[in-house]
């Protein structure tokens, strides 16, 4: 099946693997092709035809709308609240998670006792599920019975409305999906600041920078590859990984406006599509948030590249 050829060079002798026939590799990546076409391309050319459709699911009727759902989302007054939610959301919880997480993986990667026990600590939360991550938070704040406003209750008398009150709703999915992201960050931010030159830094130190000096001019610039790789990774998740605890925590409530509060769009997506049974105008937001994550890889990669620093 493989024929091995062997070429040589000033450094020694490197084996490489060569196929005989053109056809070989592709029947090796079949099985990956067959998976990734039945759950991925074609419920994703599926859904973009039923964009185009505004579709009853329980009659089973389909009318050819073209653009119509599109068009119809972005002149609706939810889905520009919905979307300025997500926004916001989408901000908070990336900027928030990524400098957090940045400062924790500095402070667990000084060499001092038990370091090992407060890295698996802080890593611990990404082996949960975001279903899990969410129950807990709701066992925590559950405004009646939650640990927290017991606490709250006894030292200062204060029990707040978590989940019923809007802006501390917000401020609790947010919160929440930092500290399910922190472990992700972590990990990363840690592997990396481990592999950092130490010369560059003893040397800015000799030549008198300070600690906050050396981090964010000689660390941190070092630290943009991966950075920039988790601005895109956290987007992304904050775009789609933020259903399970929206809805085990406030259900997309409470309301304010056109909208809950805590809606976002993938949420939104959910209630359009699962609830209401308006499938094609379900289809459409799927549409637009594929668009939508087509265009911040592309911004990336264009604009963000331009200022990661790689090397030393």
């Amino acid at each position: 099946m493989l024929s091995v050829r062997q070429k040589r060079n000033a450094g020694g002798r490197e084996d490489r693997a060569v196929f005989r026939g053109a056809a070989l590799p592709w029947l090796f990546l079949l099985p990956s092709l067959l998976i990734l076409a039945v759950f991925i391309y074609l419920p994703t050319l599926r859904t973009l035809r039923l964009a185009g459709y505004r579709a009853n699911l329980i009659l089973g009727t389909e009318q050819w709308v073209g653009l119509g759902n599109i068009t119809d989302l972005l002149g609706s007054a939810t889905y520009r609240q919905v979307a300025l939610q997500t926004l916001v959301f989408t901000l908070l919880s990336v900027t928030g998670g990524l400098l957090l997480s940045l400062g924790l993986a500095w402070l667990a990667s000084r060499p001092v006792r038990g370091s090992r026990a407060y890295r698996l600590l802080l890593i611990y939360p990404y082996a949960l599920s975001p279903a899990i991550a969410g129950t807990l938070w709701l066992f925590l704040f559950n405004p009646e019975i939650g640990v927290v406003n017991q606490l709250l209750g006894e030292l200062v008398g204060v029990r707040p409305r978590w989940l019923d009150t809007p802006l501390l709703a917000f401020a609790l999915v947010t919160v929440a999906a930092i500290w399910k992201g922190l472990a992700y960050n972590i990990v990363f931010y840690l592997a990396s600041i481990r592999n950092l030159p130490t010369d560059v830094m003893e040397a800015a130190q000799i030549d008198g920078a300070t600690p906050a000096q050396v981090f964010w001019r000689v660390a941190f610039p070092l630290l943009s590859p991966v950075t920039f790789f988790l601005v895109f990774t956290n987007i992304v998740a904050a775009l789609f990984d933020s259903f399970a605890l929206t809805d085990l925590l406030t259900r997309g409530g409470p309301y304010v406006g056109h909208a809950g509060i805590t809606t976002f769009l993938v949420y939104q997506l959910y209630q359009d599509g699962f609830v209401n049974f308006r499938t094609g105008a379900a289809a459409a937001q799927g549409a637009l948030m594929l668009a939508l994550v087509a265009f911040v890889t592309f911004m990336q990669f264009r604009l963000g590249e331009r200022r990661v620093h790689y090397g030393a």
